[in-house]
């Protein structure tokens, strides 16, 4: 199977007090269509200026991007984004707020309960934003993101403003949304359980300035459990990067 998103030698530098600070180097990035794939790495390496510029939302230095074998120049509509904040229009329902898309009416009445019954919120369709939990809402984002078909489907750290026990119930909802729809997806987060246990392949950023120090593969079928002896291992690896323990490549 060829690959369906490639980043090539990705470059990517913002001004700071009045000087360029490099923040992504040398990114080389392929992804197979319906891999799951995770980038984990410390706040501020870099990982969601990543997303933006994959989205086509923040322009790169250098590099190319390919999405099924066309370069990428900006924002795309086999791409969507989900972000930490749900960012659902407050004076919408659920309801409404998944459906905000240019279809025909009676096409977005289908749809849109489709995508519903998907997230699993009917019943709280024709509630606000205020009435329901934070988990609820990111479903909400996640239907809006998927009513309009992506191929690949970005997520910034969108569990990272929930508790605990929500986050845990929300990756188990996104794994079964993942496997119904085949999607491909790139999750990015600073929780390295997180991402061993969501991705088929995880990616180690560095610290500022970003580059990938490695990269983590799970031979399927992939076990996905908290307490697998593999993704125990794995887990310890990459907290080595963090802790300073190994050498960067």
């Amino acid at each position: 199977m060829s690959d369906y998103l490639v980043i090539k030698d990705l470059n990517k530098s913002y001004k700071i007090n009045n000087r360029m600070t490099p923040v992504l180097q040398n990114i080389d990035i392929s992804i197979k269509a319906g891999e799951f794939i995770s980038i984990v790495g410390h706040s501020g390496c870099g990982k969601s200026t990543l997303l933006k510029i994959i989205a086509g939302l923040v322009e790169m230095d250098s590099g190319a991007i390919e999405l099924d074998g066309k370069i990428m120049k900006g924002p795309d509509i086999e791409v969507g984004m989900i972000f930490q904040e749900h960012r659902l229009f407050p004076w919408l329902t659920v309801k409404e707020n998944i459906g905000l898309n240019n279809i025909s009416k009676k096409e977005k009445e289908r749809i849109t309960a489709e995508h519903i019954e998907l997230v699993m919120l009917t019943g709280f369709e024709n509630l606000y934003p205020h009435q329901i939990s934070g988990g609820m809402a990111q479903k909400a984002a996640i239907a809006r993101s998927l009513i309009n078909n992506p191929k690949l489907l970005l997520l910034d750290e969108p569990f990272g403003a929930l508790d605990a026990l929500t986050r845990l119930n929300m990756q188990e909802e996104l794994l079964r949304i993942w496997e119904k729809e085949k999607t491909t997806m790139i999750l990015v987060t600073h929780d390295i359980d997180e991402a061993i246990y969501l991705g088929d392949r995880t990616y180690v950023m560095s610290p500022r300035p970003g580059t990938i120090l490695d990269i983590y593969t799970i031979n399927p079928p992939k076990i996905r459990n908290h307490s697998d002896p593999v993704n125990i291992k794995i887990k310890s690896d990459i907290y080595a990067y963090f802790s300073n323990k190994v050498e960067q490549k």
